[in-house]
């Protein structure tokens, strides 16, 4: 595992760190003997970034976390949560959060506290409400120990967001995709510039840029590399070639995931990439572009949708059709999985959308999401849909009976 040094503070965070927004899942709730192996294996071969929120899987995120870290597991690790802000409604509120926040996780301090998910209008609320008082008043009693934010909102906010407060640290979406993307690189070297580690999320865009097979054409790029890499090793190696990055995270859920990810965690050291390798990556990058038709994470920020819909679905499938061209597999995959056969039998298709705008307020990535369920829905819902449905409703019956 290689390590990188806070700016502010000195600590080394291993330069991958867990983010336990995506759990491993059974039944509709966390796996959790199989969660706390994972996270437990993960800090045995040298990951001491621990990243959840209160809102993560359902609530349920930071309590698991608590219990994956005992037996002394605590004391080998940063955790890092996050203030929701969208809940705060007065300076009483946050105290309240973060108190609540320090016994689900079983612990009497935060080492790198977030206020979460912040743009413009999101972080004048906040600051209206006292959060410079309450983030210092935090630190001087030693419930949190360094103080950042989550960004998703517009360029020209991050920038004043970075010079209100003398934070430590903040956390920004970063890929090769997002260069000019919210904080983007601009944002990435101005929080560098002045003194903040930064934390980078959505590494792998939701895990569009680490699917096992690339789309051809992106795979034609990356095969004419002189050097073989995974797309997954390619993503994020090129974010790890940033010096200006401190700890990039992953949803790792999966046991090959994390083998995967400590295997290129411990070789991917900053300015290690050729010139030659970084026009790849912006080639692949600029393919991806001309493919992708919605630009979403499947963050599930978004969700629930008042009529059901199941929106991060409705996208990925949408996304896949067209990155892939596999029509036919697409559309019969999205007619099974938003049926309902897989969850709570209940449909979640891009059809129910009635534009009520809730949505809308939610999604980080500032999405016209009723806009774009129309076209999910004129593509993948034509002639014959509803036949397909409940001919893949009936087969399951059968299946099961």
């Amino acid at each position: 595992m290689l390590y990188r040094k806070m700016p502010k503070t000195g600590d080394e965070l291993s330069i991958l760190g867990f983010g336990c927004m995506r759990l491993p899942m059974a039944e509709g709730t966390i796996d959790e003997p199989r969660a706390i192996a994972q996270i437990r294996s993960a800090i045995d071969a040298g990951v001491n970034y621990m990243d959840t929120a209160w809102p993560y899987v359902n609530g349920q995120s930071e309590p698991l976390l608590g219990r994956a870290l005992k037996d002394g597991y605590r004391e080998r690790v940063k955790v890092a949560t996050k203030l929701p802000t969208w809940l705060q409604h007065s300076r009483a509120d946050m105290d309240r959060y973060l108190d609540a926040q320090l016994q689900r996780l079983g612990t009497d301090h935060i080492d790198y506290y977030l206020v979460h998910s912040l743009d413009g209008p999101s972080w004048d609320r906040v600051a209206a409400l006292g959060i410079g008082d309450f983030l210092d008043q935090a630190k001087a009693d030693g419930r949190i120990v360094n103080a950042g934010f989550s960004f998703h909102g517009l360029a020209e906010d991050f920038t004043r967001i970075v010079d209100a407060y003398p934070w430590d640290f903040c956390q920004i979406q970063y890929n090769y995709l997002d260069q000019q993307f919210q904080a983007g690189t601009n944002g990435l070297n101005y929080a560098a510039s002045k003194g903040l580690g930064v934390i980078v999320m959505e590494p792998l865009r939701g895990g569009n840029l680490g699917l096992p097979t690339a789309p051809p054409a992106v795979a034609d790029i990356w095969n004419a590399a002189t050097i073989k890499r995974t797309p997954v090793e390619w993503a994020l190696r090129w974010i790890w070639n940033h010096p200006e990055v401190t700890v990039v995270l992953s949803g790792m859920n999966e046991e090959a995931h994390i083998e995967q990810n400590l295997a290129i965690a411990a070789e991917a050291a900053a300015n290690s990439l050729s010139d030659a390798e970084l026009e790849l990556v912006d080639r692949a990058g600029r393919t991806y572009k001309e493919l992708m038709q919605v630009g979403c994470t499947g963050c599930g920020y978004c969700m629930p949708c008042p009529m059901g819909v199941q929106i991060p679905k409705c996208f990925d499938f949408y996304n896949k059709m067209h990155m892939f061209g596999n029509i036919a597999e697409a559309k019969f995959m999205y007619a099974a999985f938003g049926s309902g056969i897989t969850g709570n039998d209940e449909p979640g298709f891009a059809s129910q959308c009635v534009a009520c705008g809730e949505c809308l307020e939610k999604c980080p990535q500032h999405i016209p999401i009723p806009d774009i369920l129309t076209k999910v829905a004129a593509e993948m819902e034509g002639p014959g849909f509803q036949e397909q449905v409940d001919g893949i409703r009936e087969h399951f019956k059968k299946g099961l009976s």
